[in-house]
């Protein structure tokens, strides 16, 4: 239940805030990145950015966005460097609770997709304090929890 994932998590930490020039910039960025989706056109990435030094730090891909995720979570947990305070996962798929409770679990108070979070996603967000940014398309994006730490610039 979200109340026993509220009981085992942390609330994460931003003292950064989250820009949108971040978003797309890490969004660009992890773009690039993706040898395997150039090659194919249908895998998913996961990316780690730090609000602090403004950098992509690492991208994982995979065939499915659960897996991305995964890969770039457990490598930050076998470098021990879990809680990932002051940093944005981004990932290529919709966000689904599964994703939204991973990042929190981690410590992660920023996450962003290309595509839609589901319901439940926006209420681990929300009650867990994260920032949840959606939709982030060329036209703009949709902030669905945590706008108070989203700033346009």
């Amino acid at each position: 239940t979200i109340a026993s994932l509220l009981v085992k998590s942390r609330p994460p930490k931003l003292t950064k805030r989250l820009r949108e020039v971040d978003v797309r910039g890490g969004f660009e960025e992890m773009r690039s990145r993706q040898p395997l989706f150039d090659k194919t056109g249908g895998i998913h990435a996961a990316g780690l950015f730090s609000l602090r030094t403004r950098r992509m730090l690492a991208v994982r891909e995979d065939v499915g966005r659960h897996n991305a995720v995964d890969k770039l979570i457990g490598r930050q947990v076998l470098r021990r460097r879990l809680p990932l305070s002051d940093h944005l996962l981004l990932v290529s798929g919709r966000v689904g609770f599964e994703i939204a409770q991973k990042a929190l679990i981690a410590g992660i108070p920023a996450l962003a997709s290309i595509s839609a979070p589901s319901s439940l996603a926006v209420e681990v967000a929300r009650r867990g304090g994260m920032t949840l940014v959606g939709f982030v398309r060329s036209g703009g994006m949709n902030v669905y929890a945590g706008g108070e730490h989203f700033e346009v610039v």
